[in-house]
């Protein structure tokens, strides 16, 4: 069984430790865009995203850290093969779900000074990679926490506020769907990469300590005003590559999953699951999507998906190379759709794709049943 003390441990965290050491040296109000995949009308008036390198769409481009994707191979297969700053060949989960809702093909990042306020109207993302509901975490890295995304969310209102009036903008924040992902670096990262909050914090009491902050940055959210709320739990954290590589007694040759990783987040999004549900209420609905059961679904039957590769990204070696060590210098697959990760954490536009059909049941209740 593994444990905090096994292999894992003591090489992620010489890992992290030297990764760490490189850180430190009018009339378009409420209009909705024709969307014909959209089953049905809705009044979604934009969306916002916060969390982390799974829903980044450019915001760490403009912070001082090494964790960026702003060059190639970083969206080889976006529109116009641009490096936008997402990490992944593509699209992300994100950009589907704001295009099947009739909003805006892609959701684009907040500190993008050149944003209209059209754009800024339809939704921005707030999204930082590398960052977490522990607040430590994106210290660690060196990019923007979820508490300060919110803040960058309340200087949003106001912007929204100037430019077309308190009462129009309340009106878009009122009608607006909440998207949060995040906690991935909060463990992976952060709890097992390094020992800081292992010194306070068994497994339980710092999955208690994660859920606390997500419940505070929810009610921030709805003391903005923000109405419909979906946050996503946890993947099955075991099968990243990078994880793989460092749990398994011989990376090159045997790459299995690590399942005892893989249950933390299991359990972490059960507890998760439960909370949502009690602070649950018709004014401001909260959701839970799960991309666990997905995920690992795909993880275990790939051809029934299209897949072929699941346990090495397609850049690189593909056992550890993510950000800056994904590169233009990098090596890359012929095809990343047929790989379930584009670099050793973040999965292809494909995978982004087959997600976002899983959870499209729920968006399509959500649109039904709440009628923003």
């Amino acid at each position: 069984m593994w444990s905090p003390s096994s292999l894992f441990h003591r090489t992620f965290v010489i890992f992290v430790l030297n990764f760490l050491l490189l850180i430190s040296i009018d009339e378009s109000d409420g209009k909705l865009m024709k969307n014909k995949y959209r089953p049905f009308n809705n009044s979604i008036s934009a969306v916002f995203v916060f969390g982390d390198s799974t829903v980044d769409s450019g915001n760490n481009n403009y912070v001082n850290t090494p964790f960026k994707g702003n060059f190639p191979p970083y969206g080889k297969d976006f529109a116009g093969r641009i490096p936008t700053g997402r990490f992944s060949d593509g699209r992300l989960v994100s950009d589907f779900i704001s295009s099947y809702v009739g909003i805006k093909e892609y959701v684009p990042p907040y500190l993008d000074p050149k944003l209209s306020v059209e754009e800024l109207m339809s939704g921005v993302c707030f999204a930082s990679a590398g960052s977490g509901f522990d607040p430590l975490t994106s210290q660690l890295s060196g990019v923007i926490s979820l508490q300060k995304q919110l803040e960058y969310f309340k200087e949003y209102k106001r912007k929204l506020e100037v430019a077309i009036g308190k009462e129009k903008a309340q009106n878009v924040i009122s009608k607006a769907a909440f998207l949060i992902s995040a906690g991935t670096n909060d463990f992976v990262l952060n709890y097992f990469g390094t020992p800081f909050r292992r010194e306070t914090y068994n497994i339980t009491g710092y999955q208690q300590f994660m859920l606390q902050n997500a419940q505070q940055f929810i009610q921030g959210l709805r003391e903005e005003g923000a109405g419909l709320i979906a946050l996503v739990g946890l993947p099955p954290i075991g099968c990243l590559p990078i994880v793989i590589t460092f749990t398994s007694g011989d990376a090159l040759s045997w790459r299995p999953c690590s399942g005892s990783l893989s249950s933390v987040a299991l359990d972490y999004n059960r507890k998760l699951e439960k909370i949502l549900t009690a602070i649950n209420n018709p004014s401001s609905p909260i959701i839970y999507a799960d991309i666990y059961y997905p995920l690992t679904e795909v993880i275990r039957k790939p051809s029934k998906f299209g897949f072929e590769n699941v346990n090495s990204g397609c850049c690189g070696s593909g056992l550890v190379e993510t950000t800056f060590m994904c590169n233009p210098r990098s090596a890359v697959c012929d095809n990343p759709s047929t790989y379930v990760f584009f670099d050793s954490v973040h999965p292809t536009e494909a995978t982004y794709s087959y997600l976002f059909k899983a959870l499209r049941p729920v968006i399509d209740r959500i649109i039904k049943d709440y009628h923003l």
